[in-house]
């Protein structure tokens, strides 16, 4: 179901079951898969790869070229798996020859006006309430919950099962399954809620909550604070996630509530 008031480049891949109102344009090098429905006024740039069953509200662009000086022209994509929503006007960006592509992943929920700048990598199953802004080369996780108005700095990572209250500026990595708030930005508990709804028992709610704890609530350094649940927790998946992610953090994470 083609619109003939829709702009359709001859050589773009438009899978089967696929609806496009009217006003849209879409561009040469661009594949969308079946099922989807891309509503009036989106502009769907060269390099989208667009997933199945997904839905792009009106006013989107999609995989216009990075908002960064560094980009010369060089073939890149933005992606986005199956079954995503992707609201009103917001914008996604392709990547630059540092990563190649932007990528957004599946059952995703992308509120009005957010902004995705290139090469960022997001997870599945997140949503990112309105006017979120998230700048260039941020790695976010699996079911990460962004408030309203939350700006990230480029080349922050977040965690899996990570919340973002709204209006918050994350300068700093944001370790999984934890509440960040405040200004500046700061431990604020562990996503609990979030993690109950997902299946997560009880213990194992609470071994996370004490290792953040040992983490960010008893004074300790990063460092001390590192050998401290080594030493007292047993390994599991969830320890060991926490553990690498801050071993790997390039801009360190950020403090505990109260912290300097």
């Amino acid at each position: 179901m083609i619109q003939p008031l829709a702009y359709i480049h001859p050589q773009a891949k438009i899978a089967d079951n696929v609806v496009i109102e009217p006003f849209v344009t879409i561009h040469k090098d661009v594949e969308i898969g079946e099922g989807s429905w891309i509503g009036s006024n989106v502009t769907i740039m060269d390099g989208a790869r667009i997933g199945k069953n997904c839905r792009i509200f009106p006013g989107a662009v999609i995989s216009a070229i990075p908002q960064d000086l560094k980009f010369k022209g060089e073939n890149t994509q933005a992606v986005i798996g199956d079954n995503t929503t992707i609201r009103e006007c917001v914008t996604i960006n392709r990547g630059t020859k540092d990563h190649w592509r932007t990528e957004v992943g599946s059952n995703c929920l992308i509120m009005a006006y957010c902004h995705v700048a290139h090469d960022c990598v997001i997870g599945d199953n997140c949503i990112f309430s309105n006017n979120t802004t998230i700048a260039g080369h941020v790695t976010v996780g699996n079911y990460v919950v962004l408030a309203g108005m939350v700006a990230i700095h480029q080349f922050c990572n977040i965690g899996s099962h990570s919340f973002v209250t709204g209006g918050s500026l994350v300068r700093k990595d944001v370790p999984p399954y934890v509440k960040a708030a405040r200004e500046p930005l700061s431990y604020a508990g562990i996503n609990s809620v979030g993690m109950r709804r997902r299946g997560f028992s009880e213990d194992k709610i609470n071994e996370i909550q004490d290792i953040y704890r040992t983490l960010f609530v008893r004074n300790s350094n990063v460092t001390k604070a590192m050998e401290i649940i080594e030493a007292d927790f047993r390994p599991t998946a969830e320890r060991d996630e926490i553990l690498n992610f801050i071993q790997s953090s390039q801009r360190g994470i950020m403090k505990g509530f109260g912290n300097s």
